[in-house]
């Protein structure tokens, strides 16, 4: 029996920051990225690696304030900043058109790199990344620009005064990983907060992720525009949505019009972390979803775009 894959850690450097990345080798395989949300780390991604691992070059960034990855000097985490540094890793590689599998914040990043560059991504998966539903941005769009520009002042000066919270032994932590969601095992939490942690002088723990990344500045909201970037999107593009989640359905308000090529599955019994609550479900998804297309399907496809 072959032994488990296990990924080597490396480095690249983008808008003069030192961000990390996760290579699980097979380097002649297509090369399939996976993009972690927010407060998350790449080895958020293990168990999904460890099975596409042998089919695919997987390769799992740190995001900039995340896991191994420098914190902004500022503190300032820009939309336009993280697709910069997925542009960037995508280039290091120079293997396009790639498969990208995003979370959250993630599928945010990985949706909007495919409307930039759609000749760059061949297969897409977003993970309930499409960011705010239509009720919340007309929510915002209600709200008046310098009172959400004072807010934002007041809540960074807030926790600027503020001690980040430490955790006295590794099952705090956990504790806190599992209050969360509810829905991990406990070996699945215990995995998530050995890689999420740093452990501090005085012997507690503290999260790896830049505390500064729950104050995002007003001007990076940018959820308004997404549709003029799902609209350039070419590559099939697989939605997953968990059942039990906060995320709004995006075939019951609207937002999937946007897409050329789309499609959603929903996971039942599943919440915001759909991939790590139904993992089977989801590994069986992604497997069908990532086979290429069949020689004759592909040129039928071609056919039927240029017909008139």
């Amino acid at each position: 029996m072959p032994a488990a894959p296990t990924p080597t850690s490396h480095f690249f450097t983008s808008l003069r920051s030192r961000l990390h990345y996760l290579d699980w080798g097979n380097p002649s395989a297509p090369l399939l990225i996976l993009v972690h949300g927010g407060f998350d780390h790449a080895r958020s991604w293990d168990w999904t690696a460890r099975a596409l691992a042998q089919d695919y070059h997987v390769i799992a960034p740190d995001l900039r304030g995340h896991g191994d990855s420098a914190w902004s000097p500022d503190g300032s985490y820009m939309m336009a900043n993280f697709v910069y540094d997925l542009a960037q890793l995508v280039d290091l590689f120079d293997r396009t058109p790639v498969s990208i599998i995003g979370h959250s914040l993630g599928g945010s990043i990985s949706l909007r790199y495919a409307g930039l560059f759609p000749d760059n991504v061949g297969k897409l998966i977003a993970l309930e990344g499409l960011g705010l539903s239509p009720g919340r941005l007309k929510q915002k769009a209600e709200e008046q620009a310098p009172d959400t520009w004072r807010k934002w002042i007041d809540g960074r000066r807030a926790k600027a005064q503020r001690t980040a919270r430490r955790y006295p032994t590794i099952e705090a932590a956990v504790g806190r990983m599992r209050e969360r969601n509810e829905q991990l095992s406990l070996e699945q939490a215990m995995h998530l907060t050995q890689h999420g942690v740093n452990r501090n002088e005085d012997g507690s723990y503290s999260w790896k992720f830049d505390p500064y990344m729950n104050s995002s500045a007003p001007q990076a909201g940018t959820d308004d525009e997404l549709p003029a970037f799902w609209a350039r999107i070419t590559c099939p593009t697989l939605l997953c949505l968990g059942n039990n989640s906060w995320a709004s359905n995006p075939a019951k308000d609207g937002r999937m019009a946007h897409f050329r090529n789309a499609r959603l599955v929903e996971f039942e019994d599943a919440g915001h972390w759909l991939h790590h609550d139904q993992f089977e479900r989801f590994i069986a998804e992604l497997r069908v979803f990532l086979q290429p297309e069949p020689a004759s399907s592909a040129i039928d496809s071609a056919v039927r775009s240029i017909r008139p």
